[in-house]
């Protein structure tokens, strides 16, 4: 493909504004690096997050998402994993230096000068991207490209917070969204109970989660049943950690799934203490790609997903911005099953 190509794309050129629908240049591969013709980009809440100038350093102009499903369509130099034609996933961790205390240590997710698609990388709201092949995800043949997608991120992202979560089995899910969807699946399949809860009066939400087996699903201001051996918070919302503390059982765990929450307000320190734990979760590693990706078709994970055109971006944002989403959005771009 030659460097006067060009491509489709939607572009951040400045937080708390519309992305902009651009004719942008194919980017060509590095050393290292694969081209990719992207079929799907499921949409996060990271996305929104990176939109909305949450997350403060973004680089700009930039294409955001970070759920992406494609064919390999070209490789650089030093290609040794992947050959054209290829379909491979790429996720929200993009490179690492391989050289710092957590890289060495094999906490890869919090490498110094880590690099993440779709924030400091170009990402997947377009026709074609490129990555580094060593962070690209095998998917597994049974899904497709749209129904892949929100794996790479919800699924990988939910999967680590339900590792921090313990083995605990009575497990309260708090947002019941693109995450809580794929990750309650891995739980039941684990033989765990979910309890739900939700934006208060969302039925809809609520109805979702039992569809799906929860054994109890309510509002985020309702006390659930029974005492909760484990909690993860995938809303961003920090009122709901002292919620989540009232909940769980002395020796229990909080695990804040979210790269961004709002401020945490103050609580008694009754509610922390009987050994309770607050934990984050941050980024992912290259493992938890690979583990998630061989249990999720035993379970068999299933993705209820809402398709959106790559030019339709911005509305399937502000559905997520405004809580309507069932599952996850996920843009169709190119040859897309």
């Amino acid at each position: 493909m030659g460097q006067d190509q060009t491509m489709k794309a939607m572009v951040l050129t400045q937080a708390r504004k519309p992305l902009v629908l651009q004719e942008c240049r194919v980017p060509e591969p590095g050393a290292g690096e694969i081209q990719l013709k992207i079929h799907a980009c499921a949409v996060c809440r990271t996305d929104l997050h990176v939109v909305d100038g949450d997350l403060l350093r973004p680089k700009l102009p930039l294409i955001i998402g970070h759920e992406i499903v494609g064919r390999v369509t070209r490789v650089g130099d030093r290609v040794a994993r992947l050959s054209v034609g290829d379909r491979v996933g790429v996720p929200w961790l993009g490179w690492t230096c391989g050289q710092c205390s957590y890289c060495k240590a094999g906490r890869e997710n919090l490498c110094e000068q880590a690099r993440f698609t779709g924030y400091t990388i170009d990402g997947g709201y377009a026709e074609f991207t490129v990555a580094d092949e060593r962070f690209c995800v095998p998917i597994p043949e049974m899904y497709s490209d749209v129904e892949a997608a929100p794996l790479l991120c919800a699924g990988l992202i939910g999967y680590r917070s339900l590792v921090r979560a313990g083995e605990g089995k009575r497990l309260g899910i708090y947002g019941f969204g693109g995450a809580a969807h794929i990750i309650a699946q891995v739980a039941l399949y684990q033989g765990r109970s979910i309890y739900a809860f939700t934006r208060p009066g969302d039925h809809r939400a609520q109805q979702f989660a039992m569809r799906l087996g929860g054994y109890w699903a309510g509002g985020s201001d309702e006390r659930p049943p029974d005492e909760l051996d484990a909690a993860i918070i995938f809303a961003p919302v920090g009122a709901l950690v002292p919620l989540a503390l009232a909940a769980v059982r002395k020796g229990g765990t909080v695990v804040c799934g979210g790269i961004h929450m709002s401020d945490v307000p103050a609580f008694p320190y009754e509610l922390l203490w009987g050994e309770r734990t607050i934990c984050s979760v941050a980024n992912l590693t290259r493992k938890d790609a690979e583990e998630f990706m061989k249990i999720a078709p035993k379970v068999p994970v299933r993705t209820t997903t809402q398709r959106f055109a790559l030019e339709q971006a911005n509305d399937a944002l502000d559905q997520l911005r405004s809580g309507k989403l069932e599952g996850a959005a996920v843009l169709t771009i190119g040859g897309t099953s």
